[in-house]
């Protein structure tokens, strides 16, 4: 029985060894057999890294790319923030030319009356203001009796009010100097005495 097994023809399995080598192979067929599989995965890995190389150089052109393209961004945000700063104020001063030109036409009358020199310097303040007030500068003159709010009022001094007086303390008395706001930033803030706690 075990001759007949010992003749039994061999399976694949047993012709090929795992590395793709015959089992029955000689050792010379085997060390050709075994260079040309390494010579095959050599190349294979070589076809690998010449793939990866073209990659990797596509990928950082990709990144030079982008970086030129963040920095040129940088660069034009940086110019156009530069000539915003510039001409920021171009607007208002082209507004404000007129007010001096009524300025100066005011000055040219050697002879008025100062009744007309009083309406031509009402005019000019009336045009004065209509510049402020389409530049967004909005005058803070809080009436008598209003809440002290200390984001916009600056308290020059506190006054005592007469015993029996209405007004409430914290408000204003008076306004010694008008304040202003720019889109609703305090320019300059208005100047009041302030009632005292009683």
């Amino acid at each position: 029985m075990s001759d007949v097994n010992n003749r039994i023809e061999p399976t694949l399995d047993s012709l090929a060894g795992r590395d793709g080598i015959p089992a029955d192979a000689g050792p010379e067929e085997r060390e050709a057999a075994q260079a040309a599989n390494e010579a095959g995965l050599l190349s294979q890995l070589q076809g690998e890294l010449v793939a990866l190389k073209a990659k990797n150089t596509e990928l950082s052109e990709q990144f030079l790319r982008a970086q030129a393209d963040m920095q040129n961004t940088r660069r034009r945000a940086e110019d156009e923030m530069s000539k915003a700063r510039k001409f920021a104020v171009e607007s208002f001063a082209e507004s404000l030319l007129a007010v001096a030109d009524s300025l100066e036409a005011g000055l040219a009358h050697q002879d008025a009356t100062s009744e007309q020199i009083r309406e031509g310097a009402e005019a000019t303040l009336r045009q004065l203001k209509s510049v402020l007030e389409r530049n967004k500068v909005i005058e803070v003159n809080p009436a008598p009796g209003a809440k002290f709010d200390p984001h916009q009022h600056q308290a020059i001094s506190v006054v005592p009010m007469p015993p029996g007086s209405s007004q409430e303390p914290n408000t204003v008395v008076n306004v010694l100097q008008k304040g202003y706001l720019i889109a609703e930033r305090v320019l300059r803030p208005a100047l009041v005495t302030v009632a005292a706690p009683q």
